[in-house]
């Protein structure tokens, strides 16, 4: 996985959690979701660039 990707999908993580522990502290049930959907396209993102990663060695 390159680098610059893996720090990408990492931030995307992050703000995704971020948004999500927010959204509970605030109520925002909205904002809860939309982190929790963020940190999920991450994690695909990473898993994905795993994958390729395999087929490259």
């Amino acid at each position: 996985m390159s680098t610059e990707k893996k720090a990408d999908n990492k931030i995307d993580e992050v703000a995704g959690k971020v948004k999500e522990t927010v959204g509970k502290a605030v109520g925002n049930e909205s904002l809860t979701a939309e982190g929790k959907t963020q940190q999920g396209k991450a994690n695909i993102k990473q898993a994905g660039e795993k994958v390729k990663d395999a087929f490259k060695s």
